[in-house]
């Protein structure tokens, strides 16, 4: 009985899947986030997460975007461990997301060369939301598209506290770079 429930349940979500509802947004579990702190004459601070998951709803540029803390990679190992630990609180604070609209979307005109778009949303990162205009650059892809950008954030702005004995090493703005190629 509970096997045929279950086989039931799986068609069910199978044919719900293929309704144009759902056929309208692109997603990715493989987004693509790094981000740059460094300073001149310092050791490098960078990372990389290359699981970030990104929804993006075809018929009205409402986006998503989601990413856990811990799935930054460093070059120094202790240098992730202080992140985690110490700036970023992951245990507490375990992801940041991205929620907005991608204005003046429209998915019949996007082609091979990369069109900017402005995206005006809601980030946050350690448990604080700030509002941000971030621009997008998207092009057509395979089965969907690719939504590649950068921005800058302050840690100060999201309660991110740098300890003095450190805080000439980090920079003040961190350039976050992200790519997504979103699919059906």
């Amino acid at each position: 009985m509970k096997k045929t429930v279950l086989n039931f349940f799986v068609l069910a979500l199978v044919l719900i899947a293929n309704t144009s509802g759902f056929a309208q947004k692109l997603i990715t579990k493989t987004g693509n986030i790094k981000f740059q702190a460094s300073m001149p004459s310092y050791e490098e601070v960078a990372a990389e997460n290359k699981s970030v998951s990104a929804v993006l709803e075809q018929s009205t540029g409402d986006f998503a975007a989601l990413v856990l803390i811990k799935g930054f990679r460093f070059k120094v190992a202790l240098m992730e461990e202080h992140f985690n630990e110490n700036y970023m609180e992951s245990e507490k604070f375990s992801k940041a997301t991205l929620k907005g609209k991608i204005e003046d979307f429209d998915i019949s005109k996007i082609t091979n060369t990369p069109k900017n778009f402005t995206l005006k949303g809601d980030l946050t990162i350690h448990g604080k939301t700030k509002p941000v205009t971030v621009i997008v650059k998207i092009s057509k892809a395979a089965n969907g598209v690719n939504a590649v950008g950068s921005f800058e954030a302050k840690p100060e702005d999201f309660d991110i506290e740098i300890p003095s004995l450190v805080r000439k090493k980090i920079a003040d703005k961190i350039k976050i770079n992200y790519n997504f190629l979103l699919t059906k």
